[in-house]
């Protein structure tokens, strides 16, 4: 897991990016919530979502993995589904094909501009997080999804 102690304003922040499959990524975070003793209420674990139309961002709470194997690992590791999950939207996969292999194809040319605009936006969400917690981060990606 690649580590950084950061500071958003005021708040103190530790960033990881897991370093093994995304199926495994439950390995990687339960042990940087164990030595950094950090509470689930402050955990915020970024993910891909088929099922959220391209392009958007939900923040939630809790609930099941939803298909998603790095949270169903990371529920596992933690013993628990009650920590904040930012997730970006892919869009469902066309036809038949396998959303594994749906999710591990780069974006296309054309899809690059609104990817970009994603991952601005979903590092507002991060800092909105960081900054005044969960609910906070809930209503910018609220805002940020809402047509201007």
């Amino acid at each position: 897991m690649e580590v950084a102690d950061v500071r958003v304003g005021e708040s103190p922040a530790v960033l990881g990016l897991p370093q093994l499959f995304m199926n495994e990524s439950g390995q990687a975070i339960s042990p940087v919530v164990d030595y950094y003793n950090i509470e689930l209420n402050d955990l915020l674990v970024v993910h891909d979502d088929i099922d959220l139309p391209f392009g958007k961002m939900r923040v939630q709470l809790g609930r099941s993995a939803g298909g998603n194997n790095g949270v169903k690992s990371t529920i596992g590791s933690l013993g628990t589904p009650d920590f904040w999950r930012l997730k970006l939207g892919v869009g469902r996969p066309p036809g038949s094909v396998d959303p594994a292999v749906f999710v591990l194809k780069p974006f296309s040319k054309r899809e690059r501009p609104e990817i970009d605009l994603m991952v601005e936006q979903a590092a507002d969400v991060v800092e909105a997080f960081i900054s005044s917690g969960g609910e906070s981060a809930r209503q910018v990606a609220g805002d940020l999804n809402s047509p201007s």
